[in-house]
């Protein structure tokens, strides 16, 4: 099993870019079952996740073709409407094409899908509101059916403003008959970018980005070409990083108004950040100080940088108060840090952070993808070697992550388990 090590004290300086957002490409690429045509995506991640989607399309019939970071997707002849188990368990984003399946062939058959473990993520939102739009769903042996005669354009209020069952939603209601409105909706830029994706198909969607979202239902839906927008999560990342080894780096390929919150919270700390265009400066202005932060759904502060953040205020000055409102076991990065000389306090969904003068490398574990990266960040700034363990959590929202790493001057080598001393790893 493949593994980190990390050598910290190098000051990271430079310019790097961030890579197509994770999280639109994967709710996108199911997006593509509902097309006739083909469709073409640029700005596509070398992620495992992608690879894990781009097979599940090819299981169930659609050619694919990935080359560099273009993606060119031909769903117009699908073989089957089941997806298998073992591709279902392996990512959270399989259940996507549980609306594009559904939309347009009128029924679908999945496992109930796995992922990281941060906390319950329930699928109630997502069948609700293809129940409430006529079809008929059956949950048994650890598989959920859904059909429909036509699926009818409704109202659907969510109780919480779920991203997946907004997303879900939106691609079952673009051939439904009639108009749909889907009100309490997730506001995440993700979801503007499948808007504008399905738009370029043929869809009437409007109102992403905002609580209501209405869908015109279409007949059907053809050819578009899109670019992905730029990956929020990894801008942020960065980030934490340049900040932590007190450097300077500039993002490329950065859309500001996507990471407010973060930009906030950095600046409250006392980082130096210039924006410019598509481009973010950070740069290191003196000790960082400790602050309060809330994991709220977007316009809010994302639980995807709670864990970058908290490596951070690892040794910052002062006391901070994290509190994480989303998933209910999104902490485990905490007894890593801890191992790494963190002076960190859980009680329940808060944790209180004293800042302390250096952390010290330790060998520690990723539990899930942005604890990983914590640990990455808190191993830039650790005195001596950091091992990092179970790397494939971060393969799978980072594109090239210690490539770009090394190239702003870290010391950070993938290493491969049964190997006697590290070596780096060629890219495919």
């Amino acid at each position: 099993m493949e593994k980190y090590v990390i050598v910290g004290g190098n000051r990271l300086s430079g310019t790097v870019r961030v890579s197509g957002a994770k999280n639109a490409v994967l709710t996108i690429l199911p997006a593509c079952l509902l097309s006739k045509g083909v469709c073409t995506i640029h700005e596509v991640p070398r992620l495992s996740d992608v690879f894990v989607m781009k097979e599940v399309l090819e299981c169930l019939g659609a050619h694919v073709e990935f080359t560099g970071n273009t993606m060119v997707v031909n769903a117009s002849r699908i073989s089957t409407l089941e997806v298998p188990e073992k591709l279902t368990r392996m990512m959270r984003a399989s259940n996507l094409v549980m609306g594009p399946l559904l939309s347009r062939f009128k029924q679908v058959k999945l496992a109930y899908p796995g992922g990281c473990s941060i906390g319950s993520r329930p699928m109630d939102q997502h069948l609700r509101g293809m129940k409430i739009m006529g079809a008929k769903v059956t949950e048994k042996y650890g598989y959920i059916e859904a059909q429909v005669t036509k699926l009818t354009g409704s109202e659907i209020y969510l109780d919480f403003p779920s991203v997946g069952a907004t997303e879900n939603l939106m691609m079952a209601a673009v051939l439904a008959d009639g108009v749909t409105i889907i009100r309490n909706a997730a506001r995440e830029p993700e979801i503007v970018d499948l808007q504008n994706f399905l738009n370029g198909m043929g869809a009437k969607i409007r109102g992403a980005g905002t609580d209501i979202i209405k869908i015109q239902g279409v007949r059907e839906l053809g050819s578009t070409e899109h670019t992905i927008i730029p990956d929020r999560i990894e801008a942020g990342t960065f980030m934490v990083a340049a900040a932590i080894s007190r450097g300077d780096v500039c993002l490329e390929n950065v859309i500001p108004e996507h990471i407010e919150a973060v930009i906030a919270k950095l600046k409250e700390a006392g980082v130096g950040i210039e924006e410019k265009g598509d481009c973010v400066r950070v740069f290191y202005q003196g000790p960082t100080r400790g602050v309060d932060y809330k994991t709220m759904p977007y316009p809010g502060f994302p639980t995807d940088m709670q864990a970058q953040i908290m490596a951070l205020m690892a040794i910052s000055e002062g006391t901070s108060i994290v509190s994480e409102t989303i998933f209910e076991n999104r902490f485990k990065h905490v007894d890593e840090l801890r191992r790494m000389g963190a002076d960190i306090h859980v009680e329940s969904r808060i944790a209180i952070v004293k800042g302390v003068q250096r952390l010290t490398g330790a060998h520690v574990e990723a539990s899930d993808l942005r604890a990983g990266a914590a640990l990455v960040i808190a191993g830039l700034a650790a005195h001596g070697a950091t091992v990092l363990e179970k790397v494939y959590h971060i393969d799978r929202g980072y594109e090239r992550f210690e490539f770009k790493l090394r190239g702003l001057g870290a010391q950070i080598l993938r290493v491969n388990g049964d190997s006697k001393g590290p070596h780096n790893r060629k890219e495919k």
